[in-house]
């Protein structure tokens, strides 16, 4: 089985409105459009929202909340047990780099969260890690290394 010979079948599917092709073919002439108007012209009718001069509605209604989009911060996640799994029993050390080029984020700031276990000790460096999953670093006799986003320095904790 292919594509194309999936459900809706050709014949079922509606043909494109062919217009302006003849008086026979019941869209020439005006081509379906009527006689004149802003609606009659190329690239005529009017912009979404637009109610005929009246104050729209996305006028209307009040502003609300609180906009942050220029200083807003988002973080790829990955979790524990995806990013031990993806590097060998032997390699005590995990760097950003290593992260971004198994896949496991593609560029970002990157998020260690803490879901999974950690079975050995390992050192891990990324922008943030959540509460847990530091915790759980340290437990097993790791190191987490915190970037800086803005800076580009690292802060190390280790226990």
């Amino acid at each position: 089985m292919r594509l194309n010979e999936l459900y809706p079948f050709p014949e079922e599917r509606k043909g494109r409105k062919r217009v302006g092709r003849g008086a026979g073919s019941g869209l020439g002439g005006t081509s379906g459009k009527g006689h004149k108007g802003q609606n009659a012209r190329a690239g005529g009718g009017v912009r979404p929202g637009f109610e005929g001069g009246q104050m729209p509605l996305q006028r209307r209604l009040p502003k609300r909340g609180f906009k942050n989009y220029e200083f807003k911060v988002t973080y790829e996640v990955v979790n524990l047990d995806r990013l031990l799994q993806a590097f060998p029993a032997d390699q005590k050390e995990i760097t950003l780099e290593d992260i971004y080029t198994r896949g496991l984020a593609k560029g970002g700031l990157v998020k260690v969260l803490g879901g999974g276990n950690v079975d050995r000790a390992v050192s891990v460096e990324a922008f943030c890690f959540s509460k847990s999953a530091k915790e759980k670093i340290l437990a097993a006799g790791g190191e987490v290394k915190e970037l800086l986003a803005a800076e580009g320095e690292t802060e190390a904790t280790e226990e």
